[in-house]
């Protein structure tokens, strides 16, 4: 008998998903999504594992970004300067680096191993912040594409990061759970601030974006608190400590004293809102602080200027001298009234979403290159906890009268996805079309193109079908309502009052007459469908209509019903965990099903109808017998409920899907798994099977709907076995390989202080991964490969010298395999590293014996010679030396090479900076030429070319040699 295969199932990009509450919602920044009219109108957001590209004017999805390779959910978004770069942070740890504009990952970072909570970008873009609920804050750096160091002190998650650049500083302000705001030098690597007035977690900081002299912190009490930044005494505040000679040392407390305050509390602005603050965020001009926290409310302050401000007190004091019982001995005092942080922070509006927000981001109004549109209104989109955006227009806040101002709201993305988690799903008998059901919408997909066709309000929905023809949807609802709509007019043509209690179970009969609802009133009803007369649907058509027929009363809750596809039998699955078989013509009792400790909430007949499988919250599935009603198995499925299973159409193949979020495929004939599918992050309450089992639908408590379509790869159980198995070892692999101390251990506090005096606060960024220990892998099979292949062609080069005409040696089966017979032994090694990803490469070098570091040492050397990516051959060269600096230095036989390598790379980096000047040299020619082509004095009137200011305003295009002869002369002057 010959091995059984079977075709491997692959996931779709999912749908149904406007945004997730898992991470934050954020603006194109970009200056091609910006129009001079409207402002931005493209918007990034998270969509679980993928980022969605959404056109807010037209509400529509028009890109996706998303990684194939991971499933994890998506935690943090942040975009770089003029939005070129989009950063993401992920639960398994990982950030990615989007190219906005040709929307492909660059890079991926792992340093974290838990998900990453905060994300920053400095002010170039160079280099990225990461926190995590590991503790944790790396810094990365882009250009170089790895990561610089890791930070140590907060004792929880990190919750906020902002990078201080301005004012002479170079500093980072992280905010944490552990109620502490510490500021960092990264040119010293240490934490040199503090603040601990806190009562509760900080989970949002801000600093004001123009001169950062402002710091504001949102705690768990739901208060701002504002800080000023002293930026002379942060960047001085280790310079006093240093200067401490080591005799003096027990002076350095008086010397600290005389230290200025760095940062300063100035007060702090009151909210109606008491719920712990979310998010907290400025606008691009720092004029508006908004804020929301656990509800719906988003409030908006107006940053008072010091000439508003100083208004405010002089009308106070005018105030205060009419006053009938004011003194000439209240002069003086009154004279001495100060701003309160009401006066400076004004508040000036107050949105209530329709539903929870969950984040909120101001539009930019400043294009970087370009000058301030003063057109361009100010608007705040919001997501929400709903699976919507609104966006309001905020236009008209002044900040001058008491009275709040009313946000508009101007536009609103909820047409592709639910407002809450998705009970019921169904397919049309040709599988074009899927319907899909909530608590109070019901939708029609395609899902051929995955858009939403119609959207229908309907009753809490539990069971839904599609009447013979596609063209009519039946509803069984949590009221006992059955609702039957007309697609082609989305619209609801009868709604009959079918049961007293929900209506769990729905099916359409296999004689395509009618339907059968089972109900929690104890209660199968048998439905006929028919045409009725109805002068409200039309003059001249009958309308279809559903009559009841026959009733079959139970002795407990009917949770789910099934016909045999025979037509013989009928199934009722009851509260009391057993499963009732009957003759469907006569209703008579024929057996009676009992094993699961839980009541059965859905089950499906075979194709033959001899197989009966039944679907149960004990986490079980069992394969009965119709025939006898013995039970074949009982497997134990999944690690929670079983909510949905169905069989394929002409197979004895079964598909289960469980709350444990994932679906999984069956051999009902061998009682074997096939293979598990992995990927909603949502408990699991739909399936529906295609006819033939070309792909299924799950709808999940994640508000998504995922296809997994049949594909050609086809796989037996022993390799889908091996697989799962490699799988667990990996995950196995890196628990080990990571540092899984407490949460916050490695913190200083006095104990820890009083053990071990010699915390670092500075650790190594990176850490080992399966992907790491990989690359290191396939760098040592490398370099086995080059030491066979190099002994063989110097053995062949001695041959021929005696004989021309001997024959080469046989290549290496991986050189083979790359297709390139010609390539040298040091350039396949030199190939299989460029492969690695650039943020992985010191990890991977990490694995490397010393044998093997020789060995690379010595191919480094022709790389250098040859003048191969001299970048790339630097940065490997000096992370070895680092590396294995003690051993290099004892091993006398490395001497020649990494004296020839010493004299080589002096060489090549000498060429590649001249190589570099020499295009910088270039880059601000062509600058000052432009500069000087496109200014003018004042009062000076152009004597040629357009008088039109947009013709004016494009870059005229030099002749080519003109401007290679104007190269040459600058460089020459230059040098």
């Amino acid at each position: 008998m010959g091995v059984k295969l079977y075709q491997r199932y692959k996931s779709l990009t999912p749908f149904g998903l406007i945004t997730s509450p898992s991470a934050n919602i954020l603006f194109d920044t970009s200056a091609c999504s910006i129009s001079t009219s409207g402002g931005a109108q493209h918007l990034y957001a998270p969509q679980l594992h993928s980022i969605g590209v959404i056109h807010l004017k037209q509400g529509i999805q028009i890109a996706t970004l998303a990684d194939e390779s991971s499933s994890a959910q998506l935690t943090r978004l942040v975009l770089g300067p003029a939005g070129k770069l989009l950063a993401a942070g992920y639960s398994d740890g990982s950030i990615r680096i989007w190219d906005t504009s040709s929307k492909v990952c660059m890079v991926t970072f792992n340093g974290h191993r838990a998900s990453v909570t905060a994300l920053a970008f400095d002010a170039l873009g160079t280099r990225l912040a990461s926190g995590s609920s590991d503790t944790d804050i790396v810094l990365w750096d882009i250009v170089a594409e790895c990561g610089m160091f890791r930070l140590r002190g907060h004792k929880d998650q990190v919750s906020c990061l902002r990078f201080l650049t301005k004012n002479g500083l170079d500093h980072l302000v992280s905010g944490s759970k552990d109620s502490l705001v510490k500021f960092w030098d990264l040119a010293s690597k240490h934490c040199v601030e503090t603040l601990i007035t806190h009562r509760g977690e900080v989970w949002a900081l801000e600093v004001s974006p123009t001169d950062e002299n402002l710091l504001f912190t949102g705690a768990a009490d739901g208060q701002i608190r504002v800080w000023i930044i002293n930026a002379k005494a942060l960047s001085e505040k280790l310079d006093p400590v240093r200067s401490v000679p080591n005799a003096l040392q027990t002076n350095a407390n008086s010397i600290i004293t005389d230290i200025a305050n760095t940062v300063e509390f100035l007060g702090v602005i009151e909210r109606q809102s008491k719920e712990r603050i979310v998010t907290l965020k400025m606008d691009t001009h720092g004029q508006y602080i908004g804020v929301h926290g656990t509800d719906r409310l988003v409030e908006i302050f107006k940053v008072r200027s010091d000439a508003d401000v100083s208004k405010i007190v002089e009308r106070r004091k005018r105030k205060n001298r009419k006053d009938p019982n004011f003194t000439s001995t209240e002069d003086n005092s009154t004279n001495t009234i100060e701003a309160t942080m009401a006066d400076r922070y004004a508040k000036v509006a107050t949105i209530r979403c329709t539903a929870k927000v969950t984040s909120f981001d101001f539009a930019p109004t400043l294009i970087v290159g370009a000058a301030i549109k003063s057109e361009m209104p100010l608007k705040l989109v919001c997501s929400l906890s709903n699976n919507s955006i609104e966006a309001y227009d905020l236009s008209g806040m002044t900040g001058t009268t008491k009275k709040e101002s009313v946000p508009r709201l101007v536009s609103t993305v909820d047409l592709a996805g639910h407002r809450s988690d998705i009970r019921s799903l169904a397919l049309s008998s040709d599988d074009d079309l899927i319907a899909t059901g909530s608590n109070d919408l019901i939708k029609i997909w395609s899902s051929r193109t995955r858009q939403c066709l119609k959207s229908m309000s309907s009753g809490y929905v539990l069971c839904l079908a599609f009447l013979p023809g596609n063209k009519h949807l039946v509803v069984g609802t949590k009221a006992g309502e059955i609702q039957l709509f007309d697609l082609p007019s989305s619209s609801l043509i009868e709604t009959i009052q079918a049961h007293e209690s929900a209506i769990w179970s729905l099916k359409v009969r296999m004689d395509n007459g009618g339907i059968i609802t089972g109900s929690q009133d104890k209660q199968v009803k048998f439905w006929d469908l028919r045409m009725k007369q109805d002068e409200s649907y039309s003059n001249v058509a009958k309308r279809a209509t559903l009559v009841h027929t026959r009733t079959l009363k139970m002795s407990e809750d009917v949770l789910c019903v099934r016909q045999s596809p025979d037509g013989r039998l009928l199934a009722v699955a009851l509260l009391d965990s057993t499963i009732k078989i009957f003759y469907y013509d006569t209703l008579k009792f024929f057996l009676s099903l009992y094993g699961h400790k839980l009541p059965v909430v859905s089950m499906d007949i075979s194709f033959d109808s001899k197989l009966i499988a039944t679907a149960s919250s004990d986490k079980s599935v069992k394969i009965w017998g119709l025939d006898f009603g013995d039970c074949h198995r009982s497997l134990h499925a999944h690690e929670d409920s079983v909510m949905a299973c169905q069989f394929v159409w002409g197979t004895h193949y079964l598909f289960t899907a469980s709350k444990d979020r994932t679906v999984k495929y069956w051999d009902a004939d061998k009682f074997e798994q096939i293979t598990r599918l992995e990927g909603h992050h949502g408990e699991i309450w739909a399936l529906a099977v295609a006819k033939y089992g070309s792909f299924i639908v799950t709808g999940s408590h994640d508000r998504s709907i995922r296809i997994w379509e049949k594909t050609d790869d086809q796989f037996t159980l022993e390799e889908e076995k091996e697989r799962e198995l490699e799988l667990r070892q990996e995950m196995e692999a890196n628990l080990n390989n990571r540092d899984d101390q407490a949460i916050g251990s490695e913190a200083p506090d006095a104990e820890s202080a009083e053990k071990d005096s010699a915390f670092q606060e500075v650790g190594v960024a990176g850490f080992k991964a399966t992907d790491t220990l990989k690359a290191g892998e396939k760098i040592i099979e490398a370099l086995a490969v080059w030491e066979k292949e190099r002994g063989d062609f110097d053995k062949y080069e001695k041959l021929r010298l005696k004989d021309p005409n001997v024959a080469p040696p046989p290549r290496s089966p991986f050189v083979i395999a790359l297709g390139r017979p010609d390539i040298l032994p040091e350039e396949y090694v030199l190939h299989v590293i460029t492969l690695i990803r650039s943020s992985q490469i010191d990890e991977a070098l990490l694995v490397l014996p010393f044998s093997n570091v020789i060995d690379l040492l010595k191919c480094i050397s022709f790389w250098i010679e040859k003048g191969w990516n001299t970048r790339l051959t630097a940065k490997i060269l000096f992370f070895l030396l680092q590396t294995h600096h003690h051993e290099m230095t004892s091993t006398r036989a490395l001497r020649p090479v990494l004296d020839k390598i010493r004299l080589l790379t002096r060489q090549g980096l000498e060429q590649e900076r001249d190589r570099i000047g020499y295009n910088v040299a270039g880059i601000k020619f062509l600058q000052r030429e432009h500069e000087a082509n496109h200014s003018a004095f004042f009062g000076e009137e152009s004597t040629d070319g357009p008088t039109d200011p947009v013709v004016s305003d494009k870059v005229q295009s030099l002749d080519t040699s003109t401007l290679k002869n104007k190269k040459r002369r600058h460089i020459k002057v230059v040098s």
